[in-house]
């Protein structure tokens, strides 16, 4: 009898996640700092940074933020950059620079599909990682949940958001074709992505100009719009689906001709 190639395939993406994911959570103390480290992170740097700006003035209002805004805005930030934005993809040039690919040239799970199976696997860990964090400052009063509506278009948008980011990330990992080391360019891309998603300061705080400028790229939808929307303001979610969406198939197409174009002349050296 012969086997369904669909249900094959399948089998090969739940075993890979399944796999990935028993190594993401293998340790137990480098789970939990990892469901601990982000919010401490936010209390001794974010939250003491922003107080120190206020003076301790809860009251004093910085370009329509008041201290407690801007702390409920910094905490939605952490728990979107979580499931977004906190995927890299620094294994990708070092399988290219060790020769490491060759295997998954001649395995019948090729190398987008394991990496994206990684991918959606260390994305479970983030969404639970997610979960315990703003379940945790909502507990504590420093965030005030929105409708249970908002929360799920909210997540999806997010997680949609976050396959545009992993996309991004694939790309950088097989320049590793070219170059030796792709960590400065991921650090530009991350401190880039950081500064114009509003990660860093809300882009209310940006002039009108270069606003102008940045709704054409795909970093406001990342950061900044999905927040708004969890503190229930009026945002075009729509337009940063339709933004992500258009720059997602320039980057898949990109990839789909580096890849193509880099496999051609990869060599396996490293092996």
């Amino acid at each position: 009898m012969t086997s369904n190639p669909v249900l094959v395939n399948i089998g090969k993406w739940l075993k890979t996640i399944e796999i990935t994911f028993s190594k993401h959570t293998a340790y137990r103390l480098n789970f939990l700092l990892q469901v601990l480290g982000p919010f401490l992170v936010f209390f001794f740097l974010k939250y003491n940074l922003w107080d120190a700006i206020y003076k301790g003035d809860k009251t004093t209002v910085i370009n329509g933020y008041q201290f407690g805004e801007m702390i409920t805005y910094h905490l939605w930030v952490l728990v979107i950059g979580l499931v977004g934005n906190g995927h890299l993809s620094f294994d990708l040039a070092t399988d290219i620079r060790l020769g490491r690919i060759s295997s998954y040239l001649i395995y019948p799970f090729n190398f987008w599909e394991f990496h994206t199976a990684n991918f959606i696997s260390f994305q479970l860990v983030q969404l639970f990682v997610s979960i315990i964090t703003i379940i945790s400052v909502s507990l504590m009063g420093l965030v005030v949940l929105p409708d249970i509506s908002t929360i799920m278009v909210g997540t999806i948008y997010v997680i949609y958001v976050s396959f545009f980011w992993f996309s991004l990330q694939f790309l950088t990992g097989i320049i590793g074709f070219w170059l030796e080391q792709t960590w400065m360019l991921r650090v530009i891309i991350g401190l880039t992505a950081g500064f114009l998603s509003g990660a860093v300061i809300p882009l209310d705080f940006f002039p009108e100009s270069v606003l102008n400028i940045i709704q054409y790229t795909p970093f406001p939808y990342m950061t900044f719009y999905p927040t708004q929307f969890f503190m229930g303001k009026e945002v075009e979610l729509l337009k940063g689906f339709a933004v992500i969406s258009i720059w997602m198939v320039l980057i898949f197409i990109l990839n789909r001709w580096i890849w193509n174009k880099g496999i051609r002349m990869y060599t396996g050296a490293g092996i």
